[in-house]
């Protein structure tokens, strides 16, 4: 126990570098998986604007990069990441692993999320003279607003988990910190630390994630 007080300056820290992890990864990764995963809604077959080879394209390279264990992903990134300018350790390539890794999973979101949509609101969109522009872009994203705020607020979680991976690679965090200060060193106090951290920031996302759902999902 006293050791973990003497820590306590490195839990901030590290604790400081899973929020940076998490914020910048989301912001990345959570960008382009949007577009992707708005790409890949419109353009199945059915859709606004169906295009099979552009789909099928998609949907491949989506299903290729998605299954991938985030732990292989990291270390399969580490080449990529050093051509590129990023060390392979530390909190700069964990958000380049980490945003690649949720790109793929939030594209996946957004795309089942976009297709609770009912069609009946879409065909009376359509009737009533939208074009099929303002529909995926204005009409769609108000209908599917609630589903696509609790996709995301599941990805934060999961984002919190990859930062505690990225850990067994030395890219900082909680996960590191857990690693070298407490399993390496066999101090359980010091890894029990990091996971009550770890909770205490999942259940804050969770109930922020929540609320703004149930707001949006009354209206």
């Amino acid at each position: 126990m006293d050791r973990l007080i003497d820590l306590l300056p490195e839990l901030w820290a590290a604790t400081a570098e899973t929020l940076y992890m998490v914020t910048v990864s989301l912001v990345l990764g959570g960008f382009g998986g949007l577009v992707l995963g708005v790409a890949l809604y419109a353009t199945r077959a059915g859709s606004l604007f169906p295009n099979r080879a552009v789909f099928g394209t998609l949907n491949v390279i989506v299903n290729t990069v998605r299954p991938i264990p985030f732990v292989i992903l990291l270390t399969a990134l580490q080449p990529l990441a050093r051509s590129v300018g990023i060390p392979g350790i530390g909190t700069n390539f964990g958000v380049f692993v980490i945003s690649i890794a949720s790109l793929f999973a939030i594209s996946r979101i957004v795309e089942q999320n976009l297709l609770t949509v009912r069609p009946g609101v879409i065909e009376a969109a359509r009737a009533a003279g939208a074009s099929r522009s303002r529909i995926l872009f204005r009409l769609i994203p108000r209908e599917s607003l609630g589903p696509l705020i609790l996709g995301y607020t599941f990805i934060v979680v999961a984002l919190v988990d990859m930062t505690a991976m990225a850990g067994a690679v030395a890219a900082g965090g909680l996960g590191d910190f857990a690693i070298v200060y407490g399993f390496k060193q066999f101090n359980p106090w010091v890894t029990w630390a990091a996971v009550v951290v770890i909770i205490i920031i999942v259940q804050g996302v969770q109930f922020v994630g929540n609320a703004l759902a149930r707001r949006v999902l009354r209206r």
